[in-house]
């Protein structure tokens, strides 16, 4: 057995300061899942100070769901900070094939070579140029059908691909990981992608970013079982899903996580 729970013991005791520039819905939800997974989060977005907070965060996620241009620029100067100093960070390209303004925010961002891409199916074909069906911010593709994208966006950027949905595929272009935790009523709640993201994030600190990531959908994953397990609905699976992130151990991650080489 994998101790993937080391990788959460590890995050735990860095409690990374992590920046997001996340997507006006998503703020509080994520902030309040970084803080009771163990990370320290800062949702600082504008393009007058997020290059500078870059460069005292721990790492940083980016998450184009909002998307206007000064937003961008901020996410393109943090993005670069972390970039050269070699902090780890996270794109999170929202419905980028939805719109020419998505798609080129992508495409820049993309260049500025992120650690992890974390994303649906339709999403992650979208990026890599291929065909997608994706409807608004939700995916309208399996994850089998963008494997083969994430490989090649994986080798393309040099970084990992997040491929998330019922069962969540994770690659570096060589390597592959499957993850099969989770819960039926998390795709109800809004931004739980979102929040993923800035879980990834957190673990990807001193950690190898294949790994990390697997670990950190494994974590995210089996807090929603546990979520679902106590959960009458959405509505309860809320504060069940923060308290279960709160509460697991490592040992707990590490006996419950459903994870198999891809």
């Amino acid at each position: 057995m994998t101790d993937w729970g080391n990788h959460l013991e590890t995050m735990r005791a860095n409690a990374p300061l992590v920046q997001n520039i996340t997507n006006y819905v998503a703020m509080n939800v994520m902030a309040n899942v970084l803080l009771a997974a163990g990370a320290s989060p800062a949702m600082v977005h504008d393009e007058g100070e997020a290059g500078e907070f870059a460069a005292i965060a721990q790492a940083l996620t980016v998450n184009i769901g909002t998307l206007s241009p000064h937003w961008l620029r901020g996410m393109e100067a943090a993005a670069r900070v972390a970039h050269e100093a070699g902090t780890p960070w996270v794109l999170d390209p929202v419905a980028v094939g939805a719109t020419a303004m998505r798609r080129d925010a992508g495409a820049r961002l993309l260049a500025l070579r992120p650690t992890v891409i974390r994303g649906n199916a339709s999403e992650v074909l979208a990026l890599a140029g291929a065909d997608a069906a994706g409807k608004g911010a939700d995916a309208a593709d399996s994850v089998a059908t963008a494997e083969e994208a994430a490989r090649n966006l994986a080798r393309r950027t040099g970084g990992v691909v997040a491929v998330t949905g019922a069962q969540d595929f994770v690659t570096d272009g060589e390597r592959a990981w499957r993850v099969d935790n989770g819960h039926p009523l998390m795709p109800k709640i809004t931004v739980m992608g979102c929040s993923l993201t800035g879980v990834v994030g957190a673990f990807l600190v001193g950690q190898d970013a294949l790994r990390a990531t697997v670990a950190a959908l494994a974590f995210y994953g089996l807090a929603g079982e546990r979520a679902g397990a106590r959960a009458d609905g959405p509505g309860s699976f809320q504060p069940a899903f923060l308290d279960a992130l709160y509460s697991l151990t490592p040992d707990e991650v590490s006996a419950g996580a459903k994870v198999m080489p891809g």
